[in-house]
Parts: structure tokens; C-alpha cells; sequence
């Protein structure tokens, strides 16, 4: 499956954004037939086919699916709790892509900042 383009680089600036403004590391990797965007060595967001995966977390993905666009990421025929597609229609402008990015960077945040046991 091909990706678009066109929403690899929307996701691209809006990553890149998120990880100057919080410091973070980015970094590319080809994953479930896309290009996944790293900020912290952990999965953040990515580009599959027409749609934008991003990463909102287990406390905020039913939140997340009653977004306009969102539905449940399903890559492997069950649903990934704490991950969302966006459709097309929902990330089709830099700025509908910058609010998912910023949210997923933020759950990025709260992981990096948790303690480790």
C-alpha cells in the first residue's frame, strides 16, 4: 500500500515541531506498511496509506473516537486500545494534522516523564 505524500509531510512538520518544542528526539521508521514518526525512541504517530495513526493513550482513546475522522486502529483486525486513525477527510490541512500531533506528543510526554521501576 502506498502512502500519501502530501500527509507524510504534514506529519512530518507537525513531529517535527512537537519534538523541538518539547525537546524530543525524532526519528523515521517504515512500519505497518507506512512510515511511523519515533519522538522519544516510542511510536508516536504515522502515515498509512490515506490515513494518520496516531498514539492518544489508553485513558484518552474513547475520548479521541468521538473526534470527527477518528476510528479505532484496527491494522491487524482487532482494534489497538491508546491508537486512532484518522481518515482522509480528517487530516486533510496542516493544522487538523498539528492538533493530533500536539496530542499524541503530549501522551509522549506523560510517558517520558513517568517514573521508571
Amino acid at each position: 500500500m502506498a502512502v500519501n505524500s502530501a500527509l507524510v509531510e504534514r506529519a512530518r512538520t507537525a513531529a517535527t515541531q512537537e519534538a523541538i518544542r518539547r525537546g524530543f528526539e525524532i526519528r523515521e521508521k517504515n512500519m505497518f506498511g507506512g512510515l511511523a514518526f519515533m519522538l522519544n525512541n516510542k511510536m508516536a504517530c504515522g502515515v498509512i496509506g490515506d490515513e494518520l495513526m496516531v498514539r492518544v493513550g489508553p485513558d484518552a482513546y474513547e475520548a479521541a473516537l468521538t473526534r470527527p475522522h477518528a476510528r479505532p486502529m484496527d491494522f491487524t483486525g482487532r482494534p489497538m486500545r491508546g491508537y486512532v486513525f484518522i481518515t482522509a477527510d480528517g487530516c486533510a490541512t496542516q493544522a487538523a494534522v498539528n492538533h493530533w500531533v500536539a496530542r499524541t506528543a503530549a501522551h509522549i510526554e506523560e510517558l517520558t516523564s513517568i517514573p521508571k521501576m
